[in-house]
């Protein structure tokens, strides 16, 4: 896509936000009611509106429906088990069409390395004294993710996002799921140390990579790794991997 078009396409997806944004407060505001999802017929109005102006700007490759008001009944015609039924299929297409817009203008690579670049100035400034254990960085990282307006459990989650790897299962000590992203922290000690982290992200890119599409590794660093760039060029060969090196 040109500029001209990555500029519409960013207009038209901030629409089909607005519209899910609407359609998930029209019902939250009414939970006890069978009726809620009556507005369905409007959504769908909508719904194709958008579809038919964003096929003019880009090629819709993802799998959405397109619906044919002629074929759906109104409000008066239909029972509450039907409106929830059309309302749930016009909320799934708007989902579908948002990852496929946001996968169009590479957003989440975007948002992932504005993370990066936010951990890479701030994380030091996190942490108050040496630290002796990985937690503590954890712990200074969730920190700066509350700081910066991040909800766990709906932004991030903490050692959660098991991933199965021959007999036993291991976890990332930070997942993003709407990014695809896993984050894990080492702490570099000493030059023995540095070493066997590099084995230890080898083995972590085999295993994560396996469910996370991008992984990002945080290392903070005692004053062991020498040559930054040497340290991490290999690893950051690897497609979605990248390394930071945080000096304390």
């Amino acid at each position: 896509m040109d500029k001209q078009q990555q500029e519409r396409v960013k207009e038209y997806l901030l629409q089909v936000i607005a519209l899910l944004e609407s359609m998930n407060t029209s019902v939250g505001a009414d939970t006890d009611s069978v009726w809620k999802y009556a507005g369905y017929k409007q959504y769908i109005r909508k719904y194709n509106q958008l579809v038919e102006v964003i096929s003019r700007v880009v090629n819709i490759d993802a799998v959405v429906d397109v619906y044919n008001p002629d074929h759906i009944p109104d409000a008066m015609s239909t029972i509450a088990m039907q409106q929830k039924e059309l309302f749930e299929s016009v909320h799934a297409n708007l989902s579908i069409l948002k990852a496929y817009l946001e996968s169009k203008l590479n957003l989440k690579s975007d948002e992932i390395a504005n993370l990066t670049n936010f951990f890479q100035a701030n994380l030091r400034k996190a942490i108050f004294r040496m630290p002796e254990r990985e937690t503590e960085i954890q712990d200074a990282i969730e920190q700066l993710l509350i700081g910066r307006g991040l909800a766990k459990g709906l932004d991030y989650d903490r050692e959660t996002g098991r991933v199965k790897v021959s007999i036993k299962e291991v976890k990332p000590d930070f997942i993003f799921t709407r990014l695809g992203l896993a984050l894990e922290v080492k702490l570099s000690k000493d030059k023995e140390k540095s070493r066997e982290i590099v084995d230890e992200i080898n083995a972590d890119i085999t295993a994560y990579g396996k469910k996370y599409p991008y992984i990002l590794f945080v290392v903070y660093d005692l004053g062991s790794i020498r040559d930054e760039t040497e340290f991490k060029q290999d690893l950051e060969s690897i497609d979605g991997v990248s390394v930071i090196v945080v000096k304390h």
